[in-house]
């Protein structure tokens, strides 16, 4: 026989009603032993018990709970409230209070939604990602930037798709006033002349190595003589008409360099939108095929301080908006840069984590808009003032359905 001390017995397969063995509870009792004889399982039946199991099989405590509720108790269990002078529970009761007490909120002037573009007229779907789609710069972009403009997102980021033969070890496409971004950038401020365009000043995309730098003979990035290239592209995009360039390549010296050269212009005007804390992440790009270390000039995911580093020293030269990359795995560091500046905090919720978020929705293992609004309103919370997240039009769609 089997003597147990303990007022719920816990098992791996289901236990059935015994005699003798009666269903009390003892909440706010004082300490004392129950003993229970119990018959033993004999060790075929537990065998048999347990090769019927399935995933679908609810845990025993599980099944007692639902007993218990349905079951309407004979006298009350406790004679006499607890003694607390705090409950906080009272400010939850009503879905008027808790929306009064609310600490965090979020709107489609908190999304920056990200488009790719390329040279053709056809949309063409990313199979890694979906429902996202390398948009063509004229018919196809000008339809979603418009659908994104009714829900109240007014912000966008453009990332181009640069044709193989366009592409040089030194990358003078990047700043060519005819090129893909220049030329899209003209054409949605004919068109919305309120949009706030974002612009990515980078490399990779036009470098034939597909690394975010110049490659010396000896194969390292050559810093300052990207840099060079980085300052003529700046200045090429806020020519065209971007409202902000954005310094996404982890490079020494990127943003005073980009922020001289764009008031020796006269773009003032102009803000730097920093990505002070890039990690080196697994994520990043799915929808791409090139997959480069480039751990030399980006910060290893297992580092805080080095973060904060980087993002004092864009601070310090001229950077008017911090960006986190990736998004949800840096809420520390968010919370971190929220703290020790004034300037706006961006998160950059990337590739990787919109994915994952689609992929378990559409295998039904997760609701998908609810993750996904929990996602945002938590990038917030860490005290992120601008999300870049490719759910945009999909968040700012349900938020105004709810207002």
């Amino acid at each position: 026989h089997i003597y147990m001390t303990s007022s719920m017995f816990r098992s791996p397969c289901k236990i059935p009603t015994m005699k003798g063995f009666e269903q009390k509870s003892y909440l706010s009792l004082k300490a004392a032993s129950y003993n229970v004889r119990i018959n033993p399982f004999r060790r075929t039946e537990v065998s048999c018990q347990l090769q019927g199991i399935d995933s679908s099989m609810k845990w025993p405590v599980i099944a007692h709970e639902e007993v218990l509720v349905k079951r309407k108790p004979a006298e009350p269990v406790i004679h006499q409230p607890l003694h607390l002078s705090k409950r906080a529970r009272r400010n939850r009761k009503s879905p008027t209070q808790r929306a009064a007490f609310q600490e965090t909120n979020i709107s489609p002037d908190n999304f920056i939604y990200p488009v790719f573009i390329h040279q053709g007229e056809v949309d063409i779907p990313i199979k890694t990602m979906p429902g996202r789609y390398m948009l063509g710069w004229r018919h196809g972009l000008i339809e979603e930037v418009a659908k994104a403009r009714d829900v109240g997102v007014n912000s966008i980021m453009l990332y181009p798709k640069v044709p193989d033969t366009l592409k040089s070890p030194i990358g003078e496409e990047a700043f060519n006033d005819n090129g893909l971004v220049q030329r899209t950038v003209g054409l949605l401020k004919d068109r919305f002349p309120d949009l706030v365009i974002y612009t990515d000043v980078n490399f990779d995309e036009y470098s034939s190595s597909g690394h975010g730098g110049i490659i010396g003979e000896d194969g390292v990035i050559l810093n300052d003589e990207t840099i060079h290239q980085l300052r003529k592209q700046a200045v090429s995009q806020a020519r065209a008409g971007a409202d902000v360039v954005c310094t996404s390549e982890m490079l020494d010296g990127r943003v005073g360099a980009v922020r001289a050269a764009l008031d020796a212009k006269g773009f003032h005007h102009v803000s730097i939108m920093s990505y002070s804390v890039k990690y080196t992440s697994s994520l990043y790009g799915r929808f791409r095929k090139v997959q480069l270390d480039k751990k030399t000039y980006q910060i290893n995911p297992a580092n805080s301080r080095e973060a904060l580093m980087e993002a004092r020293e864009d601070e310090a030269e001229g950077a008017d908006i911090l960006m986190v990359k990736p998004a949800l795995p840096s809420l520390d560091i968010i919370r971190l840069l929220k703290d020790q500046t004034l300037l706006p905090i961006g998160a950059c919720q990337v590739s990787g984590e919109y994915s994952m978020i689609k992929a378990a929705g559409l295998l039904k293992m997760i609701d998908e808009e609810k993750v996904m609004m929990e996602s945002l309103i938590c990038l917030r919370r860490a005290g992120a003032d601008l999300i870049l997240t490719y759910f945009a039009l999909q968040a700012a769609t349900i938020l105004c359905g709810e207002n």
